[in-house]
C-alpha cells in the first residue's frame, strides 16, 4: 500500500529498474518500491523522467505533480480509469439526485468550517468558537452562501493583514503548494475509486478536469493551512520566494494525520476513505455515510 511522496529539488535522472524507481544524482543513486509511493512532486527543470517509469507510474497509480519555474505546482498527471466497476460508478455520478448532491456539499462545507475552527484554536487565535456556530446554518447546497461568510471571518484571524487573492504574498503561495499537492491527492483517490473527477457535486467548470476534486478538498485546507502558519517565518516580510524548507513542509501536506471515524489516519489515507465512502454516499443515497477528515484541535 502506498504510503509516501518524493520531493525533488535538485537535477536528477529518473528510470525504472527492476520495478523500483531509480533515482540517479551527482550524489549517487537511490531506489525506491514503486508500491511504497503515492505521489512525486517534480519541483526542478533539471529533472528527466524514462518513459518506462511513467508509463509503470500509471500503473501503480501514482501521482505526478510538476512545478513551474517559480516553484509553483503547474500540472498533474494521473492514470487512466480502470476501476472494475467503472462505469457503475460513472452512472451514479450522472444519475446523483441533486438533492442528494447539495446534502453532501451541507456535509462538506460543515466540516471545513468546523476544520477552520479547529485552525484557529490550534494557532491560539481569537474567535474559534464563532466558527463552529456559523458551521451550524450550512445547509443544504449552501444557499446562503455559509462557506463564503466563514472564509471572510476565518482569514481574517489566521493571518490578519492578508489578502487571500495576493501572488505575491509568500502566505498565498505556500498555501498554494500545499492545496495542490492535497488536491492532487483527493484526485488520486477518486480516480482509484472509479469517478470521473470532471464531474463534481458543487463545482461545475467547464474547462476543470477535476471538479470533484475541487469539491471533495475543501475540508482538507484548513490542515495546510495550520500548516503554512507553522512553517511561515517572514516576520513582516510577506514577499518573497519560497524556500526549499518552505517548498519541502508543504511537499508533506498529505503526511499530516487527521480524524475519521474513531482513528487517526494520513490525510493520503484520509483522502482514499472520503472516495470510497462518497461511493457508498451515492450507491445508497446516505450523504451521512460520506467520511471526511476532523482537524482536532490538539493536534
Amino acid at each position: 500500500m502506498a504510503w509516501r511522496g518524493l520531493h525533488l529539488t535538485q537535477a536528477a535522472r529518473l528510470s525504472l529498474a527492476d520495478s523500483q524507481i531509480c533515482v540517479k544524482q551527482d550524489a549517487g543513486e537511490v531506489r525506491l518500491a514503486l508500491e511504497d509511493i503515492a505521489w512525486i512532486v517534480i519541483d526542478t527543470p533539471q529533472a528527466t523522467l524514462s518513459s518506462a517509469l511513467m508509463s509503470a507510474c500509471m500503473e501503480a497509480g501514482i501521482a505526478l505533480i510538476f512545478t513551474d519555474e517559480r516553484h509553483t505546482p503547474s500540472g498533474l498527471a494521473l492514470p487512466f480509469h480502470r476501476h472494475h466497476r467503472q462505469g457503475g460508478i460513472a452512472k451514479l455520478q450522472i444519475e446523483a439526485k441533486d438533492g442528494v448532491k447539495k446534502r453532501l456539499w451541507q456535509t462538506i462545507v460543515r466540516r471545513k468550517i468546523l476544520n477552520q475552527a479547529a485552525s484557529l484554536s490550534i494557532l491560539d487565535r481569537e474567535n474559534a468558537e464563532t466558527l463552529g456556530e456559523i458551521a451550524r446554518h450550512v445547509e443544504p447546497g449552501d444557499p446562503e452562501n455559509v462557506e463564503a461568510r466563514a472564509a471572510r471571518f476565518y482569514w481574517g484571524r489566521l493571518f490578519g493583514d492578508f489578502v487571500r487573492d495576493d501572488d505575491g504574498d509568500l502566505r498565498n503561495k505556500m498555501l498554494n503548494y500545499g492545496y495542490a499537492v492535497v488536491r492532487a491527492g483527493v484526485a488520486r483517490a477518486l480516480v482509484a475509486s472509479g469517478f470521473l473527477p470532471a464531474f463534481g457535486l458543487k463545482h461545475d467548470g467547464a474547462a476543470n478536469a477535476f471538479n470533484l476534486a475541487d469539491d471533495l478538498v475543501e475540508p482538507f485546507r484548513p490542515f495546510v493551512d495550520a500548516l503554512a502558519c507553522r512553517t511561515f517565518h517572514g516576520g513582516t516580510d510577506k514577499n518573497g520566494d519560497l524556500t526549499l524548507e518552505d517548498r519541502r513542509a508543504m511537499a508533506g501536506a498529505l503526511l499530516l494525520n487527521g480524524k475519521v471515524g474513531e482513528g487517526k489516519v494520513s490525510l493520503l489515507v484520509a483522502a482514499e476513505m472520503a472516495a470510497a465512502s462518497l461511493c457508498r454516499a451515492l450507491e445508497f443515497e446516505k450523504p451521512a455515510f460520506l467520511e471526511l477528515p476532523e482537524l482536532e484541535r490538539d493536534s
